[in-house]
């Protein structure tokens, strides 16, 4: 084997070829990486953003409200009109131990509320003290409806963000002021500024909050409510209660226990297991396409790294010459081939980050577009295994190569 300038020309033109090539299967690998990693942290950013739809509901409420009768039963007509009632709530706390809350509320709509020359557009809402249970109040200022302003019937009032806002634009502690809501004024005692966008009965930003007796006597409501929300103890299913909470108030209001349609049941149960296994799903095909990709990046870097062998044959077998071990080639091969892989790899998990925050940053801070340092590490390790893998078998053919053989090839 001749050392002359074409020799090393020759391998000088190989290792420009294998840079570029190099670059080419690198980019492969950041790309595949970053887009993995970009859907699962734009992955749990919707999720989050979703979870706010039902920020501070109760996951396991249920809520039930009457409807027409549509069987006739125990000679009453069907399309028979009726209402839940406070009694009904006292009945189910009273018989079905397994329920942790049962609560009711009642709503008007279209009313008013004034404050010097601002107006707000309402709902009017009258709820039990241990409403919060089900949808959890997130106070900015004073307090909630407690269980002595429903005792007393007390002419006050929680108001929603949206109502805060236009009639105190100053902003400022609105607590102990008074508003006119729809015909009457009330003492303001709080503000909740939850943004949640379910609504049961009337959208928190927009309410104005009182307690449920005097909402029934405002609006000659009696004793009925409009809507009963129930939460069941840790470790039983909602659903499960069903039959239970139809037999007692069917027989207390005489209709069809079996009349599905004059007693209306809503879970939120089933929105949040939806929500869960719809992110599981599209998780589980992230990962899947993601790790496909990688996957795909390393049998790129493999090949690459066996035309790499083959093109410095005359390189390595100079090596070999001048007293390079097997193990030494074996070492360096293994070391390319794991050094463009994690190289590649760490550019796309910052690069993923940074496309990320810009994400957050358009979404104003809502939600976390974010990857945890969990899912980077074992990113960066899956990367340096699929690189010693990707080079195992170019250093096992490089290792065999004798100085007899690159002459041979000279």
């Amino acid at each position: 084997m001749r050392l002359d300038k074409d020799t090393f020309r020759e391998i000088g033109d190989s290792l420009v070829r294998n840079r570029s090539r190099s670059l080419l299967t690198g980019f492969g690998i950041f790309w595949g990486l970053f887009m993995l990693l970009f859907l699962v942290g734009g992955g749990q950013g919707l999720k989050e953003l979703l979870g706010k739809n039902f920020e501070g509901f109760a996951s396991n409420a249920i809520v039930i409200f009457a409807d027409n009768t549509t069987k006739a039963y125990n000679g009453f007509r069907e399309d028979r009109s009726w209402n839940l009632t406070q009694d009904d709530i006292l009945r189910l706390k009273t018989l079905i131990p397994e329920l942790e809350t049962a609560t009711g509320a009642v709503s008007a709509w279209g009313w008013t509320a004034v404050r010097n020359a601002h107006t707000s557009s309402i709902v009017f809402k009258g709820i039990n003290a241990d409403y919060e249970k089900i949808e959890t109040p997130r106070l900015k200022y004073g307090r909630y409806i407690t269980e002595a302003d429903v005792m007393t019937e007390r002419k006050v009032c929680v108001i929603g963000k949206k109502v805060y806002e236009e009639l105190f634009p100053e902003g400022g502690d609105p607590c102990g002021q008074t508003i006119k809501a729809g015909p009457v004024f009330l003492k303001i005692v709080g503000v909740d500024f939850s943004t949640g966008n379910i609504n049961i009965n009337g959208d928190a930003s927009s309410a104005v909050v009182v307690p449920v007796s005097y909402a029934q006597r405002l609006l000659n409501r009696g004793k009925n409510v409009d809507i009963v929300c129930l939460t069941a103890k840790a470790g039983i299913k909602s659903s499960s209660l069903e039959s239970r909470i139809r037999h007692i108030v069917a027989r207390e209001h005489s209709f069809d226990p079996t009349d599905k349609g004059a007693l209306i049941f809503f879970y939120l149960e089933q929105f949040f297991n939806m929500v869960d296994t719809l992110f599981r799903g599209v998780n589980f095909l992230v990962w899947l396409v993601g790790l496909g990709t990688l996957l795909a990046g390393a049998i790129g870097v493999s090949n690459i790294m066996m035309v790499t062998v083959k093109e410095r044959t005359v390189e390595i077998g100079i090596r070999r010459a001048i007293g390079a071990t097997p193990s030494d080639i074996l070492s360096q091969i293994m070391l390319e081939s794991v050094a463009l892989t994690v190289t590649a790899g760490s550019m796309g998990i910052v690069f993923s980050v940074l496309i990320l925050n810009l994400v957050e940053m358009i979404t104003k801070g809502q939600a976390a577009f974010q990857i945890n340092f969990g899912t980077a590490v074992l990113s960066a390790t899956l990367l340096a295994v699929l690189g010693m893998l990707a080079g195992l078998a170019p250093a096992l053919r490089a290792m065999k190569i004798r100085p007899v053989d690159a002459m041979r090839d000279e």
